[in-house]
């Protein structure tokens, strides 16, 4: 069950890698487009795969309720940036969310599966807000649903990695993820 875990983890990580960057929507439809876009940024792929990590160190129903929250929050994110309403310090909060999230899981936080639910929605929105923002000539609903879909993968491969990790060692290598999500996070933060 173990290297059937680890296959279907590195197969997943190995289809997120951001091979192909952000599509032109044109040339490549709006849902390509969208569904490239999350997986070009490492600041996305470190996000979102942080928050599978962090609902499986939750356990329960955060496996469907953390991811949930994100990817809902972010889709309204989005909804207010292609009506074209202004949302300050997007970039700065996306960066946050990974050292945030991945700070989060290093230590284990202790804490209730709605707080991190709700955590983890307040920086989904500033996502989802990026993603609006970028959309380009995307067709919304194309793009979002290309979006959405890349999302709930890296959630997944975070997921799949967390209960993998944690039945290797516990919680020690699941922690060290988190921590190197942080490291991460920092690094893209000082202009890497």
């Amino acid at each position: 069950m173990l290297k059937r875990s680890l296959l279907t983890l590195a197969i997943t990580l190995a289809a997120t890698l951001p091979a192909f960057a952000h599509l032109d929507p044109a040339e490549h439809g709006s849902f390509a487009a969208g569904f490239s876009h999350p997986l070009f940024g490492l600041d996305h792929i470190l996000a979102m795969v942080a928050v599978g990590l962090w609902a499986a160190q939750q356990g329960g129903r955060a496996l469907w309720l953390v991811p949930s929250a994100f990817v809902g929050t972010m889709a309204v994110g989005f909804a207010l940036a292609i009506a074209g309403i202004p949302l300050p310090f997007v970039e700065p909060v996306i960066l946050a969310s990974v050292i945030f999230i991945g700070i989060a899981v290093a230590l284990a936080l202790p804490v209730p599966t709605s707080a991190v639910a709700a955590m983890v929605g307040f920086f989904a929105f500033f996502h989802g807000h990026a993603h609006g923002g970028e959309l380009g000539e995307a067709g919304a609903w194309e793009f979002a649903t290309g979006f959405i879909l890349a999302t709930a993968l890296l959630h997944v491969a975070g997921i799949v990695a967390g209960l993998a990790l944690g039945k290797v060692s516990g919680k020690v290598l699941t922690r060290i993820a988190g921590a190197a999500t942080a490291l991460g996070g920092v690094y893209l933060a000082v202009g890497g």
